[in-house]
């Protein structure tokens, strides 16, 4: 059991191709337990694409099944690739959706993506309720990007940012199993992954 609670650990960073904001410098941490509320991330304000402010553990982590992906609206790279992968995944959850299992994109353009542009890119993909796009202080998003992830030992590669991430951070708070898969992998292995760590998944062969 251990080793599904902490495949996290055995993932290398370096092989995900991810990004560092411009212009931001903060210390780049190990996802350590915070010692006042047993979370590994930040409890970072955050704003949806809805306009309303939520806190990144206690509102959209804690004791939930998540699906976090890191995009901006004017990528015209990955992120549509893998925003239409997503869609697919999240038409294959159904009703799962929102309750059972959250979604969510974190703008790597906190600064240019602000709330009303999250929502234009919600409505132009025809993004269902149960999955929220999300935008903050850049400080506070580089911080979620270090203790997701989502980034690149190489600090050349990191600063690019051509090579943002093309993961997807996926886990269950309540049993602390964390994994990942490839936005641009076939949705079916991205909802196998989501399934393999929602212990209330009905698996059939």
């Amino acid at each position: 059991m251990n080793t599904r609670r902490n495949l996290v650990t055995g993932m290398g960073v370096a092989a995900l191709g991810l990004i560092a904001l411009p212009g931001i410098t903060v210390e780049r941490p190990r996802p350590t337990r915070d010692a006042d509320d047993g979370s590994y991330f930040p409890n970072a304000r955050l704003l949806t694409h809805e306009g309303k402010e939520v806190r990144f553990y206690d509102d959209l982590i804690r004791g939930k099944v998540v699906a976090i992906n890191m995009m901006y609206v004017s990528c015209t790279g990955r992120c549509p690739i893998a925003t239409a992968n997503l869609l697919r995944v999240q038409k294959m959850l159904g009703e799962r959706v929102g309750r059972d299992v959250f979604m969510y994109s974190i703008t790597l353009q906190p600064v240019l993506d602000t709330p009303q542009q999250l929502k234009g890119f919600v409505d132009r993909h025809h993004v269902g309720p149960g999955w929220l796009f999300l935008t903050g202080a850049p400080e506070d998003i580089e911080q979620l990007r270090f203790s997701l992830g989502f980034y690149d030992v190489n600090p050349e590669v990191d600063g690019n940012l051509a090579n943002h991430s093309g993961m997807v951070r996926i886990g269950n708070d309540v049993y602390q199993r964390w994994t990942m898969a490839p936005a641009l992998a076939e949705p079916e292995q991205i909802l196998a992954t989501i399934n393999h760590v929602d212990s209330r998944a009905v698996h059939t062969a």
